[in-house]
């Protein structure tokens, strides 16, 4: 039932019903103590006046005016006790000896057959105990306090007051309470129901922010966000995360216009290819040959280039990868002196410390290819390069070290970005499709290591990849 409700429904309806039982509990004891006191203060005067009714209730012998030759009054009309409004005596066994009424009353006290007194008397030697019984014949109800006395030890002496004026009094006090509480608790849930509307008011501005990114506009945010409540760290954490979205979604649209256009250049010259072929390349050998080299190349570009995007989204996927223990130091020198053979001009200096690490090693040849063929890229065949591998904090620091034009600050932090060339025309004269850095960087990553770019403008630039050692790995794996 209450999960129908709106928040801001639970809250007011908590609330109200919180204070609600607040202040039940204060009227219920309010209304206790007051009945209780004033209780005790008729159970005072009826102790007190008891006294004055001895010498009626219990005459001496000769008095005229109860053993004269006409009965008593059932009506006194004399100056009552203070407190006392009727008293009756009764014997132990229950036989009314006599009784009086000092106030016309529409009808006596409903005494009890029987009355329980405690064990012991009181200071004074009596047996007293006081009750509250109702009348005869109306609503009306009376205190009424039984003793027996230590000067008649075979009566009960029965005196008592109508409750009338504490009934009035207490009645009062109930309609004073409900209509106190009714006021307390509507001033409370119009408070209430400000205080909510004002406090969940950020929450309307994300639901009306989420409404309007669903309707796809990703540059929508939640305004001025208060850091200091709950919901304003909502509404930050949903900003940092439309941030986040939107810059990947910016990432993930660029990626496909980019593939998208890395694509189109082979497949249009396999077109170009297949249409010389169909204006005649089969009866001329020269442009027959030239048709299938053309075809099988950009064919082969197409490949390298879709399995380099296969790998990114597996690796993105983070798919397992084959894990066991590589010499790295012994696959860089490898990965060097196959490059060397492939550019035998360049001066390449090799400086390798040991170094084993847990990994595919495929996938790390594939780092280090990558950086070097980056290398032949964007320097000239001539330009040194420094290949060094060390030891640092557990790690394996693989570094490889040019001497090309270097890079620019802004450069050096999109290096690793899918697509990325520095050459901002987009040429091919100078490099692939700008995806080797970003495997090189991914491969890292997946390997709990990291890829990053330090140069200075003219001075060359430094590509280093980071990798745990396989000591390091077992350390944090249990092993």
């Amino acid at each position: 039932m209450l999960d129908r409700l709106s928040l801001r429904a639970r809250l007011l309806l908590g609330v109200v019903l919180l204070a609600a039982l607040g202040l039940a509990a204060a009227d219920v004891a309010t209304y206790g103590s007051l009945r209780s006191f004033l209780l005790h203060r008729v159970d005072a005067a009826l102790e007190t006046g008891h006294g004055a009714i001895e010498p009626l209730a219990f005459p001496q012998p000769g008095h005229s005016h109860e053993h004269g030759t006409r009965p008593p009054p059932d009506v006194d009309h004399g100056p009552a006790p203070q407190g006392i409004d009727w008293y009756e005596v009764r014997t132990l066994g229950g036989h009314v000896v006599r009784k009086r009424a000092f106030v016309s009353l529409a009808s006596p006290p409903k005494l009890p057959g029987t009355v329980r007194f405690p064990a012991r008397p009181n200071a004074d030697g009596e047996y007293t105990a006081f009750f509250t019984v109702p009348a005869q014949n109306d609503d009306d109800t009376y205190r009424v306090r039984a003793g027996i006395e230590h000067h008649h030890p075979h009566s009960i002496l029965f005196v008592a007051t109508s409750l009338s004026g504490v009934n009035g009094t207490m009645h009062r006090l109930l309609l004073v309470e409900l209509i106190a509480t009714a006021a307390v608790l509507g001033a409370l849930a119009a408070l209430a129901l400000w205080v909510v509307r004002l406090g969940l008011r950020p929450l309307r501005e994300i639901e009306a922010a989420a409404a309007a990114i669903t309707a796809g506009d990703l540059s929508r945010r939640v305004d001025h966000p208060d850091a200091r409540t709950e919901v304003g760290r909502v509404g930050s954490a949903l900003n940092e995360m439309l941030d986040r979205i939107e810059a990947s979604d910016r990432r993930l649209r660029r990626f496909v216009s980019d593939a998208s256009h890395e694509l189109r250049t082979p497949l249009a010259a396999v077109r170009a290819y297949a249409e010389l072929f169909e204006r005649g390349a089969s009866t001329r050998p020269e442009d027959l040959e030239r048709s299938l080299s053309g075809i099988a190349r950009e064919s082969q570009r197409m490949t390298g280039l879709v399995e380099d995007l296969l790998l990114l989204a597996r690796l993105d996927e983070r798919r397992p990868l084959e894990r066991e223990e590589v010499e790295f130091d012994a696959l860089v020198a490898e990965a060097v002196d196959a490059a060397r053979v492939l550019d035998p001009e360049r001066p390449l200096e090799l400086e390798l410390e040991p170094a084993v690490v847990v990994g595919d090693r495929d996938r790390l040849r594939e780092i280090v290819d990558n950086l070097l063929s980056n290398v032949r890229s964007h320097t000239p065949p001539t330009a040194p390069v420094r290949v060094s591998l060390r030891r640092d904090d557990g790690n394996a620091v693989l570094a490889v070290s040019d001497s090309g034009p270097g890079l620019s600050h802004e450069q050096a932090a999109r290096v690793f970005e899918r697509f990325w060339r520095s050459d901002e025309s987009r040429s091919r004269a100078s490099g692939g499709a700008g995806l080797g850095l970003s495997i090189v960087a991914a491969i890292a990553d997946a390997h709990g290591g990291r890829a990053t770019a330090r140069s200075a403008p003219g001075g060359g630039a430094t590509f280093e990849v980071e990798l745990p050692l396989a000591e390091a790995h077992r350390t944090l794996s249990g092993a």
